[in-house]
C-alpha cells in the first residue's frame, strides 16, 4: 500500500515523497465530513448566486481579486495593504514597500491570466508554469527559474534555517517529476470524488510537492479558484480563501503537515471545507453590503445633489467600484466634464461622505471611496506560522 514516506538522501537529510492521489485507504466520509461538505456546497452556491445579482460583477470583482492577492501575499510575509495596492495602481506615492506591492500586483496579474487561459486551457502543469512565470516577473524570486519546475532541493522552515533544521523537505527533483505527473492525472481523472474534496486534496498535494524554488504557496492557493472556475462551481472569482488561511495560519500549516506525517487527510479536508464555507458566507455578506451601499448612495445623490450633478455623480460612482482611489483630473475624464465641474462634484461628494480626501494636501489631492473600501478592510491576523513559499 502506498504511503507518505521519508526517504534518506545521499547528503544525509530526509525528503518526503508523497503518496499518489487519491489517498489509500480512501478518505473517510463520516458525519462531520458530510456536514462540512454540505455546508461548503450550499454556501458557495449562495455566493455565486448573489454575485450574479450585482449590477456589473466584473467591476465589483476588481476588489475581490485584489483582496485575495493581498491576503495570499501577506501569508508569505509581504506587508502591503489593500489601500497601498490601490494607490500604487493609481500612481499615488505609497508609504509601503513598493517591492511588496509589486508582488501583490503580480498576483492579481497571475489570477487574471489564469482565468483568461482557462477559456482554452485546462488546469494543468502547463497552466501552472505559465501562472508562476507571471507571478514572479520582476520581483523577489525572479532569479529562481520563474515558470520552470525546480531542479534542486528546497525546504521549509524558520527564516535562515538550513536543510538539516527544516521542518519539511519536499521530494527531490526526480521524485517530484513523478509526483507532478500523478497530480495532473488526478486533476483530470473521472471519478466520484466531490469537486471540493478534489480541490482540497490537490492544494495539499501541490504544497507537499513544492515544485518551484519560490512562490509555491501562492500558486497553490491560486489553484483553488482556478479549479472551482473550471468546474463551473463559481462563475466569478469572488472567494478569498486566503482570509481563512491567514486567520488560522498556524493551523493551516500544521494541517498540511499532518497529511504528510500522519496521513490525516480527513483533518485537513474538514479544515479546508470549513474555510470554504466561512469565506463564502463572508463573501455573500460583502456582496449584499455592496448592493445596500449602492442603493443608499443613490438615494443620497438624489436627495443632496441637483439633477445634473446627480447624473455626473452616478457616472463617477460606477467607476469608483473599479477605481476606488481617484483625483480630480481622473474624475473629469470619467464624467466627461471640465476640471472645474469635476472639482465641484468631488467637493460635494466629499461633503456628503461619499468620498474622503486621503493625501492631506491642497495640491494633487487624492480621494478614496471609503465606505466601499471599508467592506474589504484587512482582517486581524489571529495566528502566526512558519514562512512557506
Amino acid at each position: 500500500m502506498a504511503v507518505t514516506r521519508l526517504r534518506r538522501q545521499p547528503q544525509g537529510y530526509g525528503a518526503f515523497v508523497p503518496e499518489t492521489l487519491p489517498p489509500q485507504p480512501t478518505v473517510k466520509f463520516d458525519q462531520e465530513m458530510l456536514r462540512c461538505l454540505s455546508d461548503a456546497d450550499r454556501n458557495l452556491g449562495r455566493l455565486d448566486g448573489v454575485a450574479l445579482t450585482l449590477p456589473n460583477p466584473d467591476l465589483f470583482l476588481f476588489m475581490y481579486v485584489r483582496k485575495e492577492a493581498v491576503l495570499s501575499s501577506q501569508i508569505e510575509g509581504t506587508q502591503a495593504s489593500l489601500i497601498e495596492v490601490l494607490e500604487y495602481e493609481n500612481n499615488v506615492q505609497s508609504a509601503g514597500n513598493p517591492q511588496d506591492i509589486e508582488e501583490v500586483i503580480n498576483y492579481v496579474a497571475a489570477m487574471n491570466l489564469g482565468l483568461q487561459r482557462l477559456r482554452t486551457l485546462p488546469v494543468s502543469l502547463r497552466l501552472i508554469r505559465e501562472i508562476h512565470k507571471r507571478l514572479m516577473r520582476g520581483v523577489r524570486g525572479q532569479n529562481k527559474r520563474p515558470g520552470e519546475f525546480r531542479r534542486s532541493q528546497n525546504w521549509i522552515g524558520p527564516h535562515g534555517c538550513n536543510i538539516q533544521q527544516a521542518s519539511f523537505v519536499p521530494p527531490p527533483p526526480h521524485e517530484m517529476a513523478q509526483a507532478l505527473d500523478n497530480l495532473e492525472k488526478f486533476i483530470h481523472s473521472k471519478d466520484d470524488i466531490p469537486i471540493l474534496i478534489r480541490v482540497g486534496l490537490v492544494h495539499a498535494q501541490f504544497e507537499t510537492i513544492h515544485p518551484f524554488l519560490d512562490g509555491n504557496g501562492r500558486i497553490g492557493r491560486l489553484l483553488i479558484p482556478f479549479m472551482l472556475s473550471e468546474a463551473k462551481i463559481l462563475q466569478w472569482p469572488s472567494l478569498y480563501i486566503s482570509h481563512y488561511f491567514k486567520k488560522y495560519k498556524s493551523e493551516y500549516y500544521s494541517r498540511l503537515q499532518n497529511t504528510r506525517d500522519r496521513r490525516d487527510w480527513e483533518g485537513w479536508l474538514k479544515f479546508f471545507l470549513r474555510g470554504i464555507s466561512e469565506v463564502a458566507v463572508e463573501g455573500t455578506q460583502t456582496a449584499t453590503a455592496i448592493l445596500r451601499l449602492r442603493e443608499d448612495i443613490r438615494k443620497k445623490l438624489v436627495k443632496d445633489l441637483s439633477r445634473s450633478a446627480a447624473g455626473h455623480a452616478a457616472v463617477l460612482l460606477d467607476a469608483l467600484y473599479h477605481r476606488p482611489v481617484i483625483d480630480v483630473q481622473q474624475a473629469s475624464e470619467i464624467i466627461g466634464a471640465t476640471y472645474a465641474t469635476a472639482n465641484t462634484l468631488v467637493s460635494r461628494l466629499t461633503g456628503i461622505g461619499v468620498l474622503s480626501e486621503i493625501t492631506g494636501g491642497q495640491r494633487n489631492r487624492k480621494f478614496s471611496f471609503a465606505s466601499y473600501l471599508s467592506l474589504f478592510a484587512d482582517p486581524p491576523n489571529h495566528s502566526s506560522g512558519e514562512t512557506a513559499t
